[in-house]
């Protein structure tokens, strides 16, 4: 893509816009359309965007591989670890009002929130990861 100056602008300029979305998508999901899954996808897609146009090496420098290994291995632990101090909390496990005992409709928002936030980030880790796995062996 070197040579096709117009799509490398247009992709510098589009993908901050697309990353943006993913974290109104993400912020958002718990009033409305959308949360971690759909975040996560539209993140990965911004990623994924830049990988194509501007190639494999610099999306692994922009982003290198053991950030990513962390973000699958991360938000998976963020969700369990809700569950986890649910249980702690004495409640069941994902019980969202066991997280505050004061205010039980905080802790369920408390809950929402860190478990759409734990799948965003496992999916668009494990979405880009997939992309750059498939791009490398196919550039072999």
């Amino acid at each position: 893509m070197n040579e096709h100056l117009i799509v490398r602008v247009v992709t510098k300029l589009l993908v901050p816009f697309v990353l943006l979305f993913g974290i109104y998508v993400q912020m958002h999901g718990d009033f409305g359309p959308g949360g971690g899954f759909q975040a996560g996808v539209i993140f990965a897609t911004g990623f994924i965007i830049y990988g194509l146009v501007f190639g494999i090496d610099r999306l692994v420098a922009a982003l290198p591989l053991s950030v990513l290994r962390f973000g699958v291995s991360g938000g998976l632990l963020l969700y369990a670890g809700v569950g986890v101090a649910s249980l702690l909390s004495g409640g069941t496990f994902l019980d969202y009002s066991a997280l505050d005992h004061h205010d039980p409709v905080h802790g369920q928002h408390l809950g929402i929130v860190l478990i759409e936030l734990g799948v965003g980030i496992t999916v668009a880790s494990v979405m880009t990861v997939i992309y750059i796995t498939f791009a490398e062996r196919w550039h072999r």
